[in-house]
């Protein structure tokens, strides 16, 4: 059988040609089909049985960028197979390239996201400070995406790229300069992002503040304070300044002195320490350290107090110093012993007129405090 008929030319192509074109597209699109039956749809209906979601948006993946960047290659295989006017041609191929630029950003991305969200569910998914960390690196990785595939884009539409290189190298500086605080603060808060010298709902003190985190930005960081209102501190200052992270702290050391009068007897004074002692020792979730007679103040013979609680929880340690105080007072008011406070002591000395009440004698007065 003669196949001359395929050398008939159409608008410059022959037939053979034209049909070797869309034959390519139909047999493209008969493969998505036949994907899509056999393999997608069974994978789909396993992929529903898993209890993890990310087989799911694995398949969504393939299934939303993988299927067009596909077809566009169908597509570029049967335009390649005619021969079209030079116009038409580059403007085919312009079309082309950035249909095929454009998917590839949001294929790479989407891949990116994909990996980094499972990588974080995977290793660190009771870490809600590193779910931040890839929420607020995403933007700045889609942006560095976007700007390689433009110049991708721009190289195969045949500019200079190194011009443009250049020049976005010069714009990079003077916006660096421009905005030179803000990106002191960004680097600050990746710093905080990747060091973590606290996470949210940690209570911090940072010099005079103190609060519980409540959020991390990329330029400042808000806590709320112990009396509800919110603090705002730049990144900056919290990079350079000494951080006191309580959350993280296993156990708290508490240390307080107490005074009894001078008038307590020896045998009192012994005691006093085997009395705190006990006191701590029979309280909740607290271990006993020591309790000594410190010094002689002024008004006061002072003893020393130092336990441990076994917490962080500052609530829980002044329920245990409440205990605690309670106990002691307790104790030392059934044992006839007395704390001290300031007190102010006259003593008056008089002649034997001024004790007769007769006459105007000399009066001398001391003060002890």
């Amino acid at each position: 059988m003669s196949l001359e008929f395929m050398e008939w030319k159409f608008l410059g192509n022959t037939l053979g040609s034209l049909l070797t074109a869309v034959a390519t597209i139909v047999i493209a699109v008969v493969i998505v089909k036949l994907a899509r039956y056999f393999f997608l749809k069974r994978i789909k209906r396993w992929v529903n049985k898993t209890p993890s979601i990310w087989d799911d948006r694995l398949v969504s993946i393939v299934e939303r960028h993988f299927i067009p960047i596909f077809y566009l290659l169908s597509v570029y295989l049967a335009v390649n197979q005619l021969k079209l006017h030079q116009l038409l041609a580059r403007s085919i191929d312009v079309i082309l390239i950035i249909l095929g630029t454009f998917l590839g950003v949001k294929l790479i991305t989407s891949l990116i996201e994909y990996a980094l969200r499972l990588y974080w569910v995977t290793h660190h998914s009771k870490n809600v400070s590193f779910e931040q960390t890839i929420d607020a690196l995403l933007p700045a990785i889609r942006t560095i995406v976007w700007a390689i595939g433009f110049v991708f884009l721009l190289d195969n539409l045949g500019f200079d790229i190194s011009a443009v290189i250049a020049s976005l190298g010069i714009g990079g500086v003077a916006i660096a300069l421009a905005s030179q605080g803000l990106l002191q603060d960004l680097f600050s808060y990746f710093a905080i992002l990747f060091d973590r010298p606290f996470e949210l709902k940690d209570f911090i003190i940072v010099g005079d503040y103190l609060g519980t985190v409540e959020y991390v930005g990329i330029k400042t960081t808000r806590l709320k304070s112990i009396d509800g209102e919110e603090i705002i501190i730049a990144n900056t200052d919290l990079t350079s300044s000494r951080i006191r992270n309580y959350k993280r702290m296993r156990q708290r050391r508490i240390a307080f002195k107490f005074g009894v009068i001078y008038d307590t007897n020896p045998e009192q004074l012994a005691a006093i320490p085997q009395i705190v002692g006990h006191i701590i020792s029979n309280t909740e979730n607290v271990t006993f350290d020591r309790a000594h007679f410190l010094a002689y103040g002024d008004f006061s013979l002072d003893f020393e107090v130092v336990y441990f609680v076994g917490s962080s929880d500052y609530t829980q340690y002044m329920n245990a110093q409440q205990q605690i105080n309670l106990q002691l007072k307790q104790e030392f008011t059934q044992r006839g012993i007395e704390f001290a406070y300031p007190t102010q002591v006259n003593y008056l000395h008089l002649n034997e007129t001024q004790l007769n009440g007769n006459g105007n004698g000399k009066k001398e007065q001391t003060t002890n405090v």
